[in-house]
């Protein structure tokens, strides 16, 4: 009863910091309908500038192929075609490539949730020696530059076996400490009276993380979750340095292999790139606003 009651309580704090953040926004933008008015162009200028790229890129994508790479052409003048998109579904593995990259995303999705959050749970809400030195190494970690693991990582896949196949793609990629400190500031503001009634109740530190930390932290784990997929979905380098089977490919690698004896082809690479952002599209349609909310209470939005 004691638990169920402090959930409650936990559940009314968050209505109310919703309703504080309503508030926070019209101070913040100011009570006036000219300054509303005023962001709300600003906001739809840098929106059509970030807009105008994917509108030519899309546009491209439906021109001849001689017509694209021209350089002063916009407007397709030869008319509208789909051969771009054609000769992409047909003479080239994006399906395979874009099954790929699901598979991939999912994977590391899944693992860098689980294990960020049992780190950041073992961080916040357990003590036991050399907690505060392992908190200090994984901080300083997200300060190091990913790339200059490249070489001891591909070694380690090279020595367990693990080149071109799927586990040497994802493994390297769940570790994340920037998620488990994320996650651990979260965990730091679930009230302690909470845990406590939870272990007059007989609850172990498995019970408390299953069913008292995750449940609560609900909202978090779905913005980094969206996070690492998105991620996980745009990765380039390390999946392009791990595979050389094209089997194993993900989209970003096979879409800069989609040449042929002519070089570049322009209407292909923008038609492959249109097909090859409609997953994300869809993701980001269906959970933009915990997108939002993640940006905010994450502050990944540079990310």
């Amino acid at each position: 009863m004691a638990v169920a009651e402090m959930m409650s309580v936990r559940r009314a704090e968050a209505q109310r910091n919703r309703a504080e953040n309503r508030t926070l926004t019209k101070l913040t933008i100011g009570p006036s309908p000219w300054v509303r008015v005023g962001a709300l162009v600003a906001l739809v200028v840098l929106a059509a500038i970030w807009l105008l790229p994917v509108v030519w890129g899309a546009v491209t994508s439906f021109k001849h192929e001689a017509e694209a790479a021209l350089p002063a052409s916009w407007w397709p003048s030869q008319g509208w075609t789909l051969d771009a998109y054609r000769q992409v579904l047909s003479n080239s593995d994006l399906l395979s490539w874009m099954w790929n990259s699901l598979v991939v995303a999912t994977l590391v999705t899944v693992l860098t949730v689980l294990i960020s959050a049992m780190a950041a749970f073992a961080f916040s809400q357990t003590l036991f020696k050399g907690r505060g030195l392992l908190q200090a190494l994984t901080v300083a970690s997200i300060m190091m530059p990913g790339q200059i693991l490249i070489v001891p990582l591909f070694r380690q896949m090279q020595a367990m076996g693990l080149v071109d196949t799927f586990a040497g793609i994802v493994l390297p990629q769940v570790v994340a400490p920037v998620m488990v400190f994320i996650l651990k500031r979260f965990f730091d503001a679930i009230p302690s009276e909470l845990l406590d009634a939870a272990r007059i109740d007989g609850a172990g530190p498995w019970r408390l993380f299953w069913t008292i930390v995750l449940p609560l932290s609900r909202s978090i784990l779905v913005a980094v979750a969206i996070f690492v997929f998105i991620g996980a979905s745009n990765n380039f380098l390390w999946p392009f340095i791990v595979t050389t089977d094209p089997t194993f490919m993900t989209l970003p690698v096979g879409l800069s292999t989609v040449k042929n004896a002519y070089g570049v082809q322009y209407a292909q690479n923008m038609a492959s790139a249109i097909i090859a952002a409609l997953p994300l599209l869809v993701v980001f349609m269906l959970f933009q606003r915990r997108i939002v909310q993640g940006v905010a209470t994450t502050g990944m939005g540079g990310q």
